[in-house]
């Protein structure tokens, strides 16, 4: 048994961490740090835990935890740790945009498929961003191979989770239902995250990435969709996709169409794969705040310390 701190604890990634770790046959949450709710009940910003809980959000930090989640707004995350120390032994995964290309504390880059033995022998973790993952997942396997060879497109659409909780004009249900629209086409800072990964895998000239983000009038999930030239056929292609993913719990190719009540409220990713002429089409759903955030955090907790990898995380999707 392990003990738990999140910092943090009034958002939307948080209030999932809470309610898988409360469950979590390894661990036990020491803490949940706020400095916007000190002393007020878990469950009276995280409604669904009434009866489930009395833990009160903390304004004190156990600093001796085994690990520690950092849910801080973007930015956040290096002035805390700037601020404030743990253990030696103290585990940290940070799940902001923070330490994801920096480098710096060793943070190492937290995408399971790709870096699981890495992450094994981590002590401080970057969890990939929501976009990043679902993308990451789908063209990965042919950087893999070395056949990630020309333009990549891609348009993905999220739910308005994974604006988080803070409000802006887009984010108000007034603008957001019946409503859809795109944002930082091109620009995505989950770009980045896409690109490094890309060229650790496949060293060289990196192919341009075209990426249009969109927000959808629902809460959460991500539909995403990638093409790219493939000269080969799609039985080689589902070669590829299967050999890549052959030792991973949350990640499942389909071949019928694919849609978000398949992932949401689960730490999967499935993913489509379609030849049309020389292109081959790439379909990638996931839960923006499970396998996009918090379930695949406690995916990276559960791998430092030897857990079984889907502990905490057998979780069911909301089909109806």
């Amino acid at each position: 048994m392990i003990t738990a701190g999140i910092i943090g604890g009034a958002g939307y990634t948080a209030g999932e961490l809470i309610r898988i770790l409360m469950h979590h046959p390894e661990v036990e949450l020491d803490f949940v740090y706020s400095t916007s709710q000190p002393g007020k009940l878990v469950a009276g910003v995280h409604q669904d835990l009434l009866g489930e809980t009395e833990l009160q959000f903390s304004g004190d930090i156990n600093k001796n935890v085994n690990v520690v989640f950092l849910c801080l707004g973007h930015g956040n995350s290096v002035k805390f740790l700037a601020g404030n120390t743990f253990s030696e032994k103290t585990k940290i995964i940070d799940l902001s945009t923070d330490y994801r290309m920096s480098g710096e504390h060793s943070f190492v880059y937290g995408l399971p498929e790709f870096n699981r033995d890495k992450i094994k022998k981590a002590s401080f973790i970057a969890n990939p961003g929501c976009f990043a993952t679902a993308i990451s997942l789908a063209i990965l396997p042919l950087a893999n191979a070395g056949l990630f060879l020309d333009d990549l497109h891609i348009n993905a659409v999220t739910g308005a989770t994974g604006a988080g909780t803070s409000l802006s004009a887009t984010t108000h249900f007034s603008w957001r239902d019946n409503n859809f629209s795109s944002y930082k086409a091109f620009e995505h800072q989950h770009l980045n995250e896409i690109g490094q990964s890309l060229k650790i895998l496949q060293p060289g000239h990196l192919p341009e990435i075209n990426f249009i983000p969109n927000r959808g009038n629902f809460s959460r999930g991500i539909h995403a969709t990638a093409y790219t030239k493939f000269t080969g056929s799609l039985e080689q292609a589902r070669k590829i996709y299967s050999e890549a993913y052959k030792d991973s719990v949350f990640t499942f190719l389909r071949e019928e169409e694919l849609h978000l009540k398949q992932v949401v409220n689960t730490n999967k990713c499935l993913l489509r794969l379609q030849k049309f002429g020389n292109k081959l089409l790439i379909t990638s759903v996931i839960d923006n705040l499970l396998k996009g955030a918090s379930g695949q955090a406690v995916q990276n907790m559960n791998l430092i310390f030897g857990f079984e990898e889907t502990a905490g995380l057998k979780l069911k999707a909301s089909y109806f």
